[in-house]
Formats: C-alpha cells, sequence, structure tokens
C-alpha cells in the first residue's frame, strides 16, 4: 500500500528482456535504505526489488504489467517516480494506493499558469464511472485532485514543489502515464454492479 506522495526520482540505467519479462535496473537516493523482496512503486506500479548493486537496484515487470502500464515505454534515461511501501505508523498524506495501474492515459496539455501548472489527461471512457469532481486520482503514482471532470478527460493542478519533485516536468504532449483509480469507489462500483444482477 502506498499514498500516492512521492519521495524521490529514479533513474533507469539499464533494460533487459527475456522472454515475455523485462527487468530493469533502476538508480535511486534511496537504494542503500532498500532490501531484496521491498514493494516500491515506480510510477504508480508496485514492483518487487530483486537484487541491489550498489546505488542501482533491480525489477521485473512481467506481460501483464507491460501491457497494462507505460513500463513498456521506459528507456535508459528515463527518470521515474518512486515511492516505499507506506508504514503503519505512517501520516496518509495523499490517499490509498494500491500500485495497481487500472489503465493507460495520454497527456493532452500542459500549461503554464504561472505559479503552477494545469495538466489534462484523456481516459478510456470505461473508466468514467471512476473519475469525480474534485475525487482522487493516481497519476505516474502521484496522488492528485481531479477537475475539470468528462467522460474521457480530466484536469489536475500541478503546485511547484509537486512539479520539481516528480518526472511531471518532464512530461510531453503525447505522453502516456499510468492511471489509478481509487480503491474505494472501484469496490463501490463492483458492487452496484453485482446487486445490479
Amino acid at each position: 500500500m502506498f499514498t500516492g506522495i512521492i519521495e524521490v526520482l529514479g533513474k533507469v540505467t539499464e533494460i533487459t528482456t527475456q522472454g515475455t519479462n523485462r527487468t530493469f535496473w533502476i538508480e535511486s537516493p534511496f537504494t542503500a535504505d532498500l532490501k531484496v523482496d521491498q514493494s516500491v512503486a515506480h510510477n504508480g506500479v508496485c514492483l518487487t526489488v530483486e537484487a541491489i548493486e550498489g546505488s542501482r537496484y533491480q525489477v521485473t515487470a512481467v506481460q501483464e504489467t507491460l501491457d497494462k502500464t507505460a513500463l513498456g515505454q521506459w528507456q535508459e534515461g528515463t527518470t521515474v517516480n518512486l515511492e516505499r511501501s507506506l508504514l503503519p505508523s505512517s501520516r496518509l498524506d495523499g490517499h490509498f494506493v494500491q500500485g495497481h495501474v487500472d489503465t493507460t492515459g495520454t497527456c493532452q496539455s500542459i500549461i503554464d499558469k504561472q505559479g503552477s501548472w494545469e495538466l489534462t489527461f484523456r481516459f478510456p471512457e470505461q473508466f468514467a464511472p471512476l473519475v469525480i469532481e474534485k475525487g482522487s486520482i493516481c497519476i505516474n503514482g502521484i496522488s492528485l485532485t481531479a477537475f475539470n471532470v468528462t467522460n474521457t478527460t480530466l484536469a489536475v493542478a500541478i503546485i511547484p514543489f509537486t512539479w520539481t519533485h516528480t518526472n511531471l516536468q518532464f512530461l510531453k504532449e503525447g505522453d502516456a502515464i499510468n492511471l489509478e483509480f481509487d480503491m474505494i469507489g472501484k469496490y463501490i462500483l463492483r458492487s452496484k454492479s453485482l446487486f445490479a444482477q
């Protein structure tokens, strides 16, 4: 479980493919504090630390993960948002994030508001019931608040701290992003669909 509050930025230093799996070596400021078998969110995707070498560590994404997320587009040098799992004693500064990405979206526009940034994202219409005005949304692992919500788009406002401490600063129009919708909303929608049968 995660909060969507990014701790540090990491960098992809090496990518290898074995069968349908893709293995990534990530360099990060908190590698020395990690241990093998620990869960870390990478742009919102929960991956398990498999090995540690100096300032970098290894994780592997299976085909299901590559199909549902934007990890397949990573290249050597890609900057990644990183968050370690939530401790029971931690404050929940964002919202409950599982690290289980639901789908990818596309960056539609980036507007510099001279003090903040307004980003608009497009997402598949089938997920429209899970996006509400002023509701929580996890974008590339970042807990954000959605507004100007339509059936296929949402906007978020980015404060300077979030801009400089996440990889949103490198985003370009047309880039794919990872989306995880609010867990409570998913359970409610599932319950309603079962009772409606």
